[in-house]
């Protein structure tokens, strides 16, 4: 009698269920939102597009930081490191609702492209699980460092009386900052400069894009 495996699709489901979510804006944060006793600052009509379309780019960021844990998850077989990568992106799913919030606060709107880059960001995580362990750590440090560094970029963009949303900003660093150690401290590998460099490019793409788009 031949012999059938049964396929577990509950992982692609979760996977699938996920990204609907994170796409369409059905995500709801766990915890507090940073901004939410801040009051709102007069903002020029300047600054706060500004602000709209920095918080847009954050919030991409957010989308595909989700797609790049999930596919990152997919592919490891390592119970410590999904668990690591889940509790990661509950922090993001966070940031993902607050990022949205104060776009919807600023009177902007979020990236037309988010479904893009979900579903590029899903394959490129996907295949950096598929490398093995450390070099997954690897790409999750190396991920969040890039962040951080792009968030305090747009730190330094702000208008200095733009407490709310320098709050969620800074807030969003910390934690980023945080899942960086984590890798660091199970064992991520290093990643060659020319990764980093394909990296830091595929970024910029997907902010400058996302900054108007």
């Amino acid at each position: 009698m031949p012999y059938s495996k049964s396929m577990n699709f509950d992982p692609l489901i979760i996977a699938l269920d996920n990204g609907i979510r994170t796409v369409f804006g059905a995500v709801h944060a766990l915890r507090p939102d940073p901004a939410a006793s801040i009051p709102e600052a007069e903002l020029s009509e300047r600054d706060r597009r500004q602000a709209a379309a920095l918080m847009r780019v954050n919030h991409c960021g957010e989308v595909c930081a989700q797609a790049l844990y999930q596919g990152q998850a997919l592919a490891s077989k390592n119970a410590k490191i999904k668990s690591v990568l889940a509790n990661a992106a509950k922090e993001e799913a966070d940031h993902l609702a607050w990022s949205a919030k104060r776009i919807t606060d600023l009177g902007g709107r979020t990236s037309a492209l988010n479904p893009l880059w979900y579903a590029g960001s899903l394959a490129v995580g996907y295949c950096a699980g598929r490398l093995g362990d450390r070099w997954n750590l690897g790409f999750l440090a190396e991920t969040e460092k890039q962040v951080g560094s792009h968030l305090q970029g747009h730190l330094e963009r702000l208008n200095p009386s733009d407490a709310r949303t320098r709050a969620v900003i800074e807030t969003m660093q910390r934690e980023e900052a945080g899942h960086a150690r984590t890798a660091q401290a199970l064992g991520a590998r290093e990643l060659p400069d020319p990764v980093k460099r394909a990296m830091r490019y595929a970024a910029r793409v997907m902010t400058t894009t996302s900054y108007w788009v």
